[in-house]
């Protein structure tokens, strides 16, 4: 935590603090948004603590505008050490905030165990965070790290993880056909929906899985004679 002195309770930093843990989400947002405004970066360390346990979206949302606003040779490193956080919360919301930062020179530290993390929250921050930040010609094999997944989670899961393979691009198409040619239905439904995606991104995402999973059942060669 900042250091504060208690002998100037009244100062403008310690009004800060304290307004980043109040009762109130409305007072929490506007403390994130004026010390992002102030560009302070005496409260880094008050940010990242408060983006670990904030549990209103749009106050995270502000904690990481407000960390984006202060240099990243400050913000950067402290950002990335809590990836190695226990709380899955400070991960998450690390990985969105170095998505922001926009530094590829961090793309290493989002390691094999946080795209294949637990939770889904990490997991679905590390695919977002990852397709911004791959260095060009790293792209075919995160494209496989990322189809590795396929199956996974409900509804919300798997069209995050579809959107992050279909920014990738065409690279994403030998992960795909290799998807698409798994025994597992679920696995198998959700490559041929995000092959459709990749083909049509306006078709939407429950079409496609409704497609996917109408040529699966029905098998590729038998779809190809049907009239649609």
């Amino acid at each position: 935590m900042v250091p504060v002195n208690s002998t100037d309770r009244n100062s403008p930093d310690t009004r800060l603090l304290d307004a980043l843990s109040a009762g109130t989400p409305s007072t929490r947002l506007q403390a994130a948004l004026a010390v992002g405004t102030q560009a302070h970066p005496g409260l880094v360390d008050a940010l990242m603590e408060r983006c670990a346990i904030e549990p209103d979206f749009f106050v995270r949302d502000m904690l990481t505008w407000a960390l984006t606003r202060l240099p990243s040779e400050i913000t950067v490193p402290r950002v990335r050490a809590e990836l190695l956080s226990e709380r899955a919360q400070a991960r998450s919301q690390a990985l969105h905030t170095l998505s922001k930062i926009g530094d590829r020179s961090v793309y290493p530290a989002i390691t094999r165990s946080l795209l294949r993390d637990a939770d889904d929250e990490v997991a679905r921050s590390a695919w977002r965070a990852a397709v911004v930040l791959v260095p060009d010609g790293e792209q075919d094999g995160l494209a496989a790290e990322l189809a590795s997944q396929l199956g996974r989670g409900d509804r919300s899961v798997q069209l995050s993880l579809s959107r992050a393979l279909v920014a990738l691009g065409d690279v994403i198409r030998p992960a795909l056909q290799a998807g698409m040619a798994s025994s597992n239905p679920t696995v198998s439904a959700h490559a041929r929906a995000t092959e459709l995606l990749l083909r049509d991104p306006d078709v939407g995402f429950d079409a496609a899985v409704d497609e996917a999973k109408r040529i699966v059942a029905l098998g590729p060669e038998r779809v190809e004679g049907i009239e649609c």
